[in-house]
């Protein structure tokens, strides 16, 4: 099996790779790579500069502005951006309620609000889970009662990330309580600063400020911030997380983070003259999340041929969803063991070989313990890891 991309597609890495070194703001990759979080104004830095090159929007066809390139061109682009350390494209506009717009929205709607997406003048957040409804979407409560040319909602959005860079929210409502729980939702969007919106900070547990709680009281919206038709939202949800869930793969950051992790353990002392790349337990643990990374590679592009071929990610994306969040948190682990048991036996006077002190130990600790505490969260949110296996079961395998 030949895996190799063509002598073309290699050209076209060529210039993205170019483009990341030499024109993207080294400050941001700079501060990324430290495991600091950017500013608002940062965010919209990074992603305007993606914007300006037409390369934000990378998967949206070229009729709605976008760059139209192939699959594989998409994936060698992620690929780069994350081998380089651009932080990752916030993905509530371009990859979530982007296409729901050029795919449902009217022609107003779109005029209105994909330039603002796809040059990166303006950010999303997505209005899903509520206290009382996570996993469970269909047990919303948030209601939108239709009053004239307006809609009044009521409710509360939680674990809503980065709600405090964003402009605009979309959110799935309640509109009907007299059918399956599934219908009378409807696909809203609301400015994220309108009359009666409170955005309310929630701290994760690496210190970190991504999460929050989005609550409405009598916000009122105009019907045409409606996409679609009343009572269609689930339908356009489960599109939408098609895309969302595919999204999560992230192969390259993950080749980023085991090149790292290998580069450490190659250096780091274990005690007498021995590295922690020399013992054999932790080298087939690292070992073994090499192969966990291949492996969601070659899922990622079975799922990609079958877009290209005209499909939809549809519910084996949930496979994806799975597979990257157990890789990613097998990798980060090592991360922590390899850091933490360094920091152990590490001294300026180590007798290890070749020790360089502790100054490149004290620069790689905080981002891979921030990595491994950031993605404890990821076998919970956009559906956890239980619920994921339930669609697969059910919609995959007809269990």
């Amino acid at each position: 099996m030949d895996l190799a991309f063509a002598p073309e597609l290699e050209r076209f890495r060529g210039k993205v790779r170019h483009y990341f070194e030499t024109e993207f703001p080294g400050d941001i990759i700079a501060k990324t790579a430290a495991g600091r979080s950017l500013t608002t104004r940062e965010v919209r830095r990074s992603e305007q500069a993606l914007g300006a090159k037409g390369w934000l929007a990378t998967g949206w066809p070229a009729e709605y502005g976008g760059p139209g390139w192939s699959i594989e061109q998409q994936y060698i682009f992620d690929e780069e951006l994350e081998r380089a350390g651009v932080p990752t494209v916030t993905p509530m506009g371009v990859i979530y309620v982007g296409p729901v717009l050029y795919t449902f929205g009217s022609e107003e709607q779109k005029a209105r609000w994909l330039p603002g997406i796809r040059e990166g003048r303006e950010g999303w957040a997505q209005g899903y889970s509520e206290p009382e409804a996570g996993s469970d979407l269909a047990s919303l409560q948030f209601s939108a009662v239709r009053e004239g040319d307006e809609y009044v909602l009521n409710g509360t959005k939680v674990w809503t990330s980065a709600a405090q860079h964003a402009d605009w929210i979309f959110l799935l409502t309640r509109t009907d309580n007299s059918g399956r729980k599934q219908e009378g939702i409807t696909f809203l969007i609301s400015e994220i600063d309108r009359p009666g919106v409170r955005v309310t900070p929630i701290i994760s547990i690496d210190g970190k400020h991504a999460l929050n709680q989005v609550t409405f009281e009598n916000v009122r919206v105009p019907v045409d911030y409606r996409i679609g038709e009343e009572g269609k939202g689930w339908t356009y949800s489960q599109y939408l997380l098609g895309h969302e869930r595919t999204s999560y793969a992230r192969i390259g950051g993950k080749r980023k983070m085991l090149a790292g992790l290998r580069e450490i353990a190659a250096w780091a002392p274990a005690g007498g003259n021995r590295r922690l790349i020399d013992e054999p337990a932790f080298a087939a643990k690292l070992t073994g999340a090499e192969m966990a990374v291949d492996s969601l590679e070659m899922t990622v592009f079975r799922i990609l041929s079958a877009v290209a071929a005209g499909g939809a990610p549809g519910n084996e994306a949930s496979i994806v969803k799975i597979l990257a969040t157990e890789t990613h948190q097998q990798i980060t682990e090592l991360m922590l063991e390899a850091s933490a048991r360094a920091a152990l036996i590490a001294s300026e006077d180590s007798a290890a070989p070749d020790w360089a002190g502790e100054d490149r130990l004290a620069a790689w600790a905080p981002p891979a313990r921030a990595a491994y505490l950031g993605g404890r969260a990821q076998s919970i949110y956009g559906g956890t890891n239980e619920i994921q296996k339930n669609i697969i079961a059910k919609r995959v395998l007809g269990l």
